[in-house]
């Protein structure tokens, strides 16, 4: 009885591992690499009562979502939104399929244009979460766009952040996203 008994409270008490998603797909939950923009430079360009402005860098190689959230770490920004343009020599976009609760990946293997680079950061569980979306142009001039998972740079991207002294926080939806909750 009592082995029975040690069985149900190891039960009851290891929490659940997170799911893996299904083959060819990416989770929401996706985790991102830390200390893989070692080129990222900033500067700060505007500064007003609760809002500051900075251009941000990013040269040949540097992984952008990686680039954002350490710089979000850094400087202690929980609220900002920004925008993007320049080159990348590789990317991964992906599409959110609502059923699968995860996203369709749509990789790019070559050298393109960063046409847009939209997006916001938010905390969540005291950590800042980079979410972006990119449109890229192909060398033929078609494009291929979504959320941005991964974005290596070459030659250099260019981008404007402003960032809010007010932070915003990310709850769990039951989507598997982690979306900004206002009321927080």
């Amino acid at each position: 009885m009592r082995l029975f008994s040690l069985a149900v409270l190891l039960v009851v008490a290891t929490p659940a591992l997170p799911q893996q998603p299904p083959a060819g797909m990416i989770s929401p939950s996706r985790p991102v690499a830390k200390g893989m923009a070692p080129g990222m430079k900033f500067k700060l360009v505007h500064t007003s009562p609760g809002e500051r402005v900075y251009a941000i860098m990013f040269s040949k190689g540097d992984e952008v979502i990686s680039g954002l959230t350490d710089f979000a770490r850094q400087n202690h920004i929980s609220d900002a939104h920004f925008t993007a343009i320049g080159a990348c020599e590789s990317a991964l976009l992906a599409w959110f399929d609502i059923p699968q609760k995860n996203y369709r990946p749509i990789p790019v293997n070559e050298q393109s244009e960063v046409l847009s680079m939209t997006g916001d950061i938010a905390g969540y569980l005291g950590q800042p979460i980079v979410h972006a979306h990119s449109i890229l142009s192909r060398p033929d001039g078609s494009t291929r766009g979504g959320h941005t998972f991964e974005l290596h740079v070459n030659p250099t991207l260019e981008v404007f952040l402003t960032a809010d002294d007010i932070p915003l926080e990310k709850k769990q939806d039951p989507s598997g996203l982690k979306l900004i909750d206002p009321a927080e």
